[in-house]
Protein backbone atom coordinates (compact mmCIF):
# COMPACT_ATOMS: atom_id res chain seq x y z
CA UNK A 1 0.00 0.00 0.00
CA UNK A 2 1.49 3.75 -0.95
CA UNK A 3 1.03 4.99 2.48
CA UNK A 4 1.64 8.79 1.19
CA UNK A 5 -1.34 8.00 -0.35
CA UNK A 6 -3.26 6.39 2.31
CA UNK A 7 -2.67 9.36 4.69
CA UNK A 8 -2.87 11.94 2.39
CA UNK A 9 1.06 13.34 2.99
CA UNK A 10 1.86 17.09 2.12
CA UNK A 11 5.41 17.72 2.84
CA UNK A 12 6.34 21.35 2.37
CA UNK A 13 8.53 23.82 4.07
CA UNK A 14 12.53 24.36 3.77
CA UNK A 15 14.52 21.33 2.49
CA UNK A 16 17.05 20.80 5.62
CA UNK A 17 16.76 21.03 10.06
CA UNK A 18 14.72 19.01 11.96
CA UNK A 19 11.11 17.77 10.63
CA UNK A 20 7.93 19.18 12.29
CA UNK A 21 5.08 16.38 11.88
CA UNK A 22 1.98 17.69 12.29
CA UNK A 23 -1.00 15.33 13.58
CA UNK A 24 -4.32 16.25 14.44
CA UNK A 25 -7.26 14.85 16.78
CA UNK A 26 -10.45 13.51 17.00
CA UNK A 27 -13.25 14.45 13.98
CA UNK A 28 -10.52 16.87 12.74
CA UNK A 29 -7.95 16.84 10.07
CA UNK A 30 -4.57 18.42 8.43
CA UNK A 31 -6.75 21.41 7.83
CA UNK A 32 -6.58 22.03 11.37
CA UNK A 33 -2.80 22.53 10.79
CA UNK A 34 -3.73 25.67 8.67
CA UNK A 35 -3.47 28.66 10.61
CA UNK A 36 0.37 27.05 12.28
CA UNK A 37 1.65 25.43 9.36
CA UNK A 38 2.55 27.99 7.41
CA UNK A 39 4.82 30.13 10.20
CA UNK A 40 6.46 26.54 10.84
CA UNK A 41 6.98 26.28 7.02
CA UNK A 42 9.09 29.10 6.99
CA UNK A 43 12.18 27.49 9.55
CA UNK A 44 11.87 23.73 8.95
CA UNK A 45 10.53 21.39 6.72
CA UNK A 46 6.82 20.33 7.52
CA UNK A 47 4.34 16.99 7.20
CA UNK A 48 1.13 17.25 7.15
CA UNK A 49 -0.99 13.81 6.69
CA UNK A 50 -4.28 13.12 7.92
CA UNK A 51 -5.40 10.08 9.94
CA UNK A 52 -6.82 6.72 8.45
CA UNK A 53 -10.91 8.10 8.12
CA UNK A 54 -10.46 11.52 8.12
CA UNK A 55 -10.17 14.12 5.27
CA UNK A 56 -8.57 13.08 1.94
CA UNK A 57 -7.01 9.58 3.28
CA UNK A 58 -8.19 6.58 1.29
CA UNK A 59 -11.02 5.35 3.65
CA UNK A 60 -10.64 1.82 1.97
CA UNK A 61 -7.68 1.53 4.48
CA UNK A 62 -10.29 1.75 7.23
CA UNK A 63 -11.16 -1.40 9.58
CA UNK A 64 -12.49 -1.75 12.64
CA UNK A 65 -9.94 -4.33 13.87
CA UNK A 66 -6.84 -1.77 13.26
CA UNK A 67 -8.36 1.25 14.51
CA UNK A 68 -10.19 0.51 17.09
CA UNK A 69 -7.59 1.62 19.44
CA UNK A 70 -5.03 3.76 19.20
CA UNK A 71 -2.14 1.04 18.46
CA UNK A 72 -3.16 1.02 14.33
CA UNK A 73 -2.78 5.02 14.09
CA UNK A 74 0.16 4.65 16.06
CA UNK A 75 1.52 1.85 13.61
CA UNK A 76 0.36 4.38 10.79
CA UNK A 77 3.03 6.85 12.18
CA UNK A 78 5.56 4.56 12.03
CA UNK A 79 5.34 3.85 8.86
CA UNK A 80 4.72 6.86 7.37
CA UNK A 81 7.92 7.82 8.96
CA UNK A 82 9.52 4.95 7.56
CA UNK A 83 8.46 5.13 4.48
CA UNK A 84 9.37 8.89 3.90
CA UNK A 85 12.51 8.03 5.50
CA UNK A 86 12.73 10.79 7.56
CA UNK A 87 15.07 11.65 10.64
CA UNK A 88 14.95 13.97 13.45
CA UNK A 89 11.33 14.34 13.40
CA UNK A 90 9.64 16.10 15.94
CA UNK A 91 6.18 14.87 16.53
CA UNK A 92 3.22 17.43 17.33
CA UNK A 93 0.76 15.97 18.33
CA UNK A 94 -3.00 17.16 18.90
CA UNK A 95 -4.97 16.01 21.86
CA UNK A 96 -5.60 12.08 21.24
CA UNK A 97 -2.78 12.73 18.59
CA UNK A 98 -0.64 13.66 21.52
CA UNK A 99 -0.97 9.88 23.15
CA UNK A 100 -0.54 8.11 19.47
CA UNK A 101 2.64 10.51 19.22
CA UNK A 102 3.64 8.64 22.36
CA UNK A 103 3.13 5.16 21.33
CA UNK A 104 4.92 5.98 18.01
CA UNK A 105 8.09 7.58 19.50
CA UNK A 106 8.67 5.35 22.19
CA UNK A 107 8.59 2.07 19.42
CA UNK A 108 11.22 3.69 17.06
CA UNK A 109 12.78 6.77 19.04
CA UNK A 110 15.74 7.01 16.79
CA UNK A 111 13.95 8.76 14.16
CA UNK A 112 12.70 11.58 16.43
CA UNK A 113 14.61 14.22 18.04
CA UNK A 114 11.41 15.57 20.29
CA UNK A 115 8.08 15.50 20.69
CA UNK A 116 5.47 18.25 21.25
CA UNK A 117 1.95 17.10 22.96
CA UNK A 118 -0.90 20.02 22.41
CA UNK A 119 -3.56 19.76 25.03
CA UNK A 120 -2.75 15.84 25.61
CA UNK A 121 -4.65 13.71 27.95
CA UNK A 122 -3.69 10.34 29.04
CA UNK A 123 -6.89 9.53 30.31
CA UNK A 124 -10.10 11.62 29.88
CA UNK A 125 -11.80 9.25 32.97
CA UNK A 126 -11.00 10.72 37.03
CA UNK A 127 -9.59 7.86 38.91
CA UNK A 128 -8.58 8.14 42.61
CA UNK A 129 -5.96 10.27 42.91
CA UNK A 130 -6.31 11.25 39.14
CA UNK A 131 -8.34 13.68 37.30
CA UNK A 132 -8.85 13.38 33.84
CA UNK A 133 -12.15 15.82 33.92
CA UNK A 134 -14.91 13.03 33.12
CA UNK A 135 -16.34 10.51 35.37
CA UNK A 136 -17.31 7.68 33.86
CA UNK A 137 -20.88 7.80 33.69
CA UNK A 138 -19.87 11.27 31.81
CA UNK A 139 -18.02 9.15 29.23
CA UNK A 140 -20.71 6.80 28.88
CA UNK A 141 -23.13 9.34 28.13
CA UNK A 142 -20.82 11.06 25.50
CA UNK A 143 -20.40 7.67 23.27
CA UNK A 144 -24.40 7.09 23.80
CA UNK A 145 -24.82 10.60 22.52
CA UNK A 146 -22.73 9.91 19.67
CA UNK A 147 -23.84 6.88 18.83
CA UNK A 148 -27.68 8.22 18.60
CA UNK A 149 -27.19 11.36 16.91
CA UNK A 150 -23.56 12.09 15.17
CA UNK A 151 -24.93 15.24 13.73
CA UNK A 152 -26.14 16.46 16.74
CA UNK A 153 -23.51 15.62 19.17
CA UNK A 154 -21.08 17.54 16.95
CA UNK A 155 -23.14 20.31 17.15
CA UNK A 156 -23.35 20.07 20.91
CA UNK A 157 -20.04 19.10 21.48
CA UNK A 158 -17.58 21.54 19.05
CA UNK A 159 -18.69 24.92 20.63
CA UNK A 160 -17.46 23.08 24.47
CA UNK A 161 -14.43 21.50 22.44
CA UNK A 162 -13.28 24.92 20.76
CA UNK A 163 -14.70 27.10 24.19
CA UNK A 164 -14.32 30.79 22.89
CA UNK A 165 -18.50 32.18 22.63
CA UNK A 166 -17.18 35.09 21.48
CA UNK A 167 -15.79 34.01 18.72
CA UNK A 168 -18.90 31.10 16.92
CA UNK A 169 -16.92 30.76 14.04
CA UNK A 170 -14.15 28.70 15.17
CA UNK A 171 -16.90 26.51 17.10
CA UNK A 172 -19.04 26.38 13.71
CA UNK A 173 -15.71 25.01 11.86
CA UNK A 174 -15.22 22.57 14.00
CA UNK A 175 -18.89 21.06 13.71
CA UNK A 176 -18.34 21.03 10.11
CA UNK A 177 -15.03 18.83 10.65
CA UNK A 178 -16.77 16.62 12.96
CA UNK A 179 -19.73 16.21 10.27
CA UNK A 180 -17.37 15.74 7.03
CA UNK A 181 -16.33 12.28 9.32
CA UNK A 182 -18.32 9.12 8.15
CA UNK A 183 -20.22 8.59 11.72
CA UNK A 184 -19.11 4.81 11.69
CA UNK A 185 -15.23 5.63 11.58
CA UNK A 186 -16.41 8.60 14.35
CA UNK A 187 -17.73 5.96 16.89
CA UNK A 188 -14.90 3.48 16.80
CA UNK A 189 -12.35 6.34 16.83
CA UNK A 190 -14.32 8.26 19.56
CA UNK A 191 -14.06 4.96 22.09
CA UNK A 192 -10.57 4.37 21.45
CA UNK A 193 -9.96 8.15 22.42
CA UNK A 194 -12.36 8.16 25.09
CA UNK A 195 -12.19 4.92 26.93
CA UNK A 196 -7.89 4.18 26.29
CA UNK A 197 -5.51 4.98 29.22
CA UNK A 198 -1.96 5.50 27.80
CA UNK A 199 -0.68 6.42 32.07
CA UNK A 200 1.77 3.88 31.77
CA UNK A 201 2.99 4.94 28.43
CA UNK A 202 4.57 7.98 29.18
CA UNK A 203 7.48 6.75 30.86
CA UNK A 204 8.26 5.46 28.17
CA UNK A 205 9.42 8.50 26.10
CA UNK A 206 13.26 9.27 25.90
CA UNK A 207 12.88 12.43 23.68
CA UNK A 208 12.79 15.75 24.79
CA UNK A 209 9.56 16.26 24.93
CA UNK A 210 6.92 19.57 25.48
CA UNK A 211 3.68 19.38 26.99
CA UNK A 212 1.85 22.66 25.58
CA UNK A 213 -1.77 23.25 27.33
CA UNK A 214 -3.73 26.45 27.35
CA UNK A 215 -5.24 28.70 30.25
CA UNK A 216 -8.51 26.86 30.56
CA UNK A 217 -9.28 23.45 28.72
CA UNK A 218 -12.93 21.55 29.04
CA UNK A 219 -11.31 18.57 27.83
CA UNK A 220 -7.88 18.35 29.22
CA UNK A 221 -7.94 20.58 32.26
CA UNK A 222 -4.90 21.80 33.61
CA UNK A 223 -4.22 18.61 36.04
CA UNK A 224 -4.04 16.42 33.42
CA UNK A 225 -1.04 18.97 31.77
CA UNK A 226 0.46 18.70 35.09
CA UNK A 227 0.52 15.02 35.20
CA UNK A 228 1.85 14.55 31.41
CA UNK A 229 4.48 16.82 32.27
CA UNK A 230 5.41 15.39 35.64
CA UNK A 231 5.15 11.92 34.41
CA UNK A 232 7.11 12.43 31.06
CA UNK A 233 11.14 12.48 31.82
CA UNK A 234 12.62 15.78 31.42
CA UNK A 235 10.11 17.43 30.20
CA UNK A 236 8.92 20.90 29.51
CA UNK A 237 5.36 22.76 30.19
CA UNK A 238 3.87 26.08 28.37
CA UNK A 239 0.80 27.40 29.39
CA UNK A 240 -0.92 29.76 26.64
CA UNK A 241 -2.52 32.66 27.30
CA UNK A 242 -5.63 31.03 25.45
CA UNK A 243 -9.02 29.20 25.90
CA UNK A 244 -10.12 25.62 24.65
CA UNK A 245 -8.79 22.82 23.61
CA UNK A 246 -7.83 23.98 20.06
CA UNK A 247 -4.94 26.78 20.58
CA UNK A 248 -3.92 26.46 16.70
CA UNK A 249 -7.31 27.26 16.04
CA UNK A 250 -8.04 30.12 18.47
CA UNK A 251 -4.46 31.19 19.25
CA UNK A 252 -1.91 30.26 16.19
CA UNK A 253 0.28 32.87 16.53
CA UNK A 254 1.18 31.57 20.19
CA UNK A 255 1.22 28.03 19.33
CA UNK A 256 3.43 28.54 16.09
CA UNK A 257 5.79 30.22 18.44
CA UNK A 258 5.78 27.56 21.48
CA UNK A 259 6.58 24.58 18.61
CA UNK A 260 8.87 26.68 16.76
CA UNK A 261 11.26 27.99 19.76
CA UNK A 262 10.91 24.24 21.02
CA UNK A 263 12.01 22.73 18.02
CA UNK A 264 14.85 25.35 17.29
CA UNK A 265 16.36 24.79 20.44
CA UNK A 266 17.19 21.22 19.99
Amino acid sequence: MDVRARNNVVVTGRREGPVVMLSHGFGCDQNMWRLVAPALAERFPVVLFDHVGAGNSDLSAWSEQRYGSLRGYADDVGELVQELDLRQVVFVGHSVSSMIGVLAVADDPERFAGMVLLTPSPRYIDEEGYRGGFSAADIDELLESLDSNYLGWSAAMAPVIMDNPDRPELGQELTNSFCRTDPRIARVFARATFLSDNRADLARVTVPTLVVETAHDAIAPREVGAYVHAAVPGSRLVTLDAIGHCPQLSAPEATAEAIASFVAGL
